[in-house]
């Protein structure tokens, strides 16, 4: 059995905090759209310490992803995949929106609307090449509205 040892947990009755924040992003279309900095900024200015940040997007053909940052290979690689799984072509019954708006809603479900992100002295804990991004699945450009909240000391 692997011996688990738990450190930095506050001090029984050090006082918790819970904040909330809007980002406003408008896209150009089909994207990765990296906030990893408004977000830190936002954490830096409401002087965040140590707890757990939820980030939401409020919209079903948007997502959010932590994904690398390094290649942006890695992006476009990804949106090629989730054309291929959730293709324009398909024979799709809700059709209303256009013929990207079903498919934007599929690739929503398999990539996700929430986040939960650790934060360490006012900081997102994310690997090296990791980077918060919201994933615009239409072709034509949106507005989008992605709630921050955080819980912590």
């Amino acid at each position: 059995m692997p011996k688990i040892t738990v450190t930095n947990e506050p001090e029984p009755g050090t006082p918790r905090r819970q904040l909330s924040g809007l980002l406003t992003v408008d896209t150009d279309g089909r994207s990765f759209v990296d906030l990893t900095s408004a977000v830190f900024g936002w954490l830096r200015r409401e002087k965040a310490g140590d707890g757990l940040l939820t980030v939401f997007v409020r919209h079903t053909s948007a997502s959010l992803a932590i994904q690398e940052n390094a290649d942006p290979d890695v992006r476009t690689d990804l949106l090629e995949a989730l054309d291929r799984l959730a293709p324009e072509d398909a024979p799709y019954r809700h059709a209303d929106e256009g013929p990207d708006d079903m498919p934007a809603h599929v690739k929503a479900v398999l990539t996700g609307a929430s986040l939960s992100v650790p934060v360490l002295a006012g900081v997102p804990v994310l690997g090296m090449w990791q980077a918060l991004y919201l994933v615009e699945h239409r072709r034509d450009p949106h507005r989008r509205e992605i709630r921050l909240h955080y819980l912590g000391t």
